[in-house]
């Protein structure tokens, strides 16, 4: 056992426990399909299982890991930014020929995809803004804002080339948001809008 080392490491089990979840669950609901729609399975694995992690083996209040309101001022300005800065953007990016072809929707029911794409959302949020996120703070500092966004863009592929590549940049300032504002929320809020209007741009809905 000398040789091997093992109590130098000195790891965190809470901490190792995040990433090896979090890593589980993203590959388990690729392979899966446990209510039969990826909405369902997302709300279940990257809410659902954290938040029994959370509870029942760390013993730990949600609000460690940004389940809260947190700073709502602040989160709500950044919000509003975003989702301004956000509508801009996808008004030129969603006509490209690579997102209509992959958003493009027949007959778009405004108020279904609003609410699929919430349920689908909430829990992807909380995985990595919020259970990753916060895990990850303490040990790792600021770096965690662009960490937690590296299995976020992998997450993406298979989407158009040019969202994925700006996972990167968009999941770690999604991370800056939810460590502003302490809480995971208004990421979710931001991605929710991005996600909506993104599928009416391509649609043809809007414009």
């Amino acid at each position: 056992m000398q040789f091997l080392q093992l109590d130098r490491l000195k790891m965190d089990w809470k901490i190792a426990g995040v990433i090896v979840i979090s890593t589980l669950v993203l590959v388990i609901e690729h392979y899966n399909r446990i209510f039969g729609h990826t909405k369902w399975d997302r709300l279940f694995l990257y809410l659902g299982v954290p938040m029994v992690i959370i509870l029942l083996i760390f013993r730990d209040s949600p609000k460690k890991y940004g389940f809260q309101f947190g700073d709502w001022k602040a989160g709500l300005i950044l919000t509003l930014i975003g989702c301004v800065g956000m509508t801009i953007v996808m008004a030129f990016v969603s006509r490209t020929e690579s997102f209509q072809r992959y958003y493009e929707r027949q007959n778009v029911d405004t108020l279904q995809l609003i609410i699929d794409n919430a349920i689908d959302l909430f829990g992807w949020e909380f995985l990595f803004r919020g259970f990753l996120l916060f895990a990850l703070y303490p040990v790792c500092g600021p770096y965690a804002i662009i960490l937690q966004a590296v299995p976020f863009t992998i997450a993406h592929w298979g989407k158009p080339q040019l969202e994925t590549l700006s996972c990167i940049f968009g999941g770690s300032a999604f991370g800056y948001v939810a460590w502003r504002s302490r809480s995971f929320v208004y990421a979710f809020l931001i991605h929710w809008f991005l996600m909506t209007i993104t599928v009416l741009f391509a649609s043809g809905f809007l414009g």
